[in-house]
């Protein structure tokens, strides 16, 4: 099995406070992983450790066979050419159009002629669904339905092996949610990518997860596909997935 993500031992200290302990998880080539937990189990900070924005206390931290953690600069600026990443909202800059938004990494990791640099920030936005007419407006002009399309359209700005999307339906209603979770799946057979994707979306993970991996107890408690982790014997994995509103998403009354 080809692991683009591996995470050995991590452990995750504020304080006094210990979020993650002892954690392990692979994440597999090409699949759309969804990341769920109960509030304050650490997923969005798994997701920003494994993407270097924050040091675990220990553990280790591979991406695509290279270690994330004690790495030259020029080495892991290499390695995050690799990824492309959403937070939540989209993220993008509030003073910055959808193009210049787009073209902000091409800026920062390539010295590309403008004219180049343009036309392929054009060619993200429209694969995203955007209209034309999105190209030069700000944030603040835009839905948030086209506001979370223009953020992943900057995610694959670099033609990335990897994208990390962190809760990128929340906000959303159902039809603009569907429509994005759509999106997502068909740019990942489109474009090979390896979804890292940190969700409470229950309707997400029906829809295009091909794994779910549970956080709870500090660790990653169990991975598997959804009739999997329904087999799992355990009182927060039960509640989430067998409760009204899991059933409801897996077309059970």
């Amino acid at each position: 099995m080809d692991h683009v993500i591996r995470v050995r031992g991590l452990c995750t200290r504020f304080g006094d406070h210990i979020v993650h302990e002892d954690l392990d998880l692979d994440v597999r080539r090409g699949e759309i992983l969804g990341v769920v937990g109960g509030s304050g189990t650490g997923k969005s900070v798994l997701l920003r450790q494994i993407i270097g924005l924050l040091d675990p206390a220990e553990g280790e931290i591979e991406v695509l066979g290279e270690p994330v953690r004690d790495t030259s600069p020029e080495a892991f600026r290499r390695l995050r050419r690799r990824w492309g990443v959403m937070f939540q909202g989209g993220a993008l800059f509030s003073s910055l159009s959808v193009r210049e938004n787009v073209e902000a990494p091409m800026r920062e990791q390539f010295d590309l002629p403008d004219e180049f640099r343009e036309t392929l920030a054009a060619i993200k936005v429209r694969m995203v669904g955007l209209p034309e007419n999105a190209m030069d407006k700000r944030p603040s002009e835009l839905s948030g339905g086209m506001r979370k399309r223009a953020g992943f359209a900057r995610a694959i700005a670099l033609d990335p092996e990897i994208v990390f999307l962190d809760e990128p339906t929340a906000g959303l209603d159902p039809i603009g949610a569907a429509a994005l979770d759509s999106l997502v799946a068909q740019l990942r057979d489109a474009l090979g990518l390896t979804v890292f994707l940190v969700t409470h979306d229950l309707d997400t993970l029906h829809a295009i997860c091909d794994r779910v991996a549970v956080l709870a107890e500090r660790r990653v408690l169990a991975i598997g596909t959804l009739d999997e982790l329904r087999a799992v014997d355990h009182p927060w994995i039960r509640d989430y997935f067998g409760g009204p509103r899991g059933r409801a998403a897996a077309g059970e009354h």
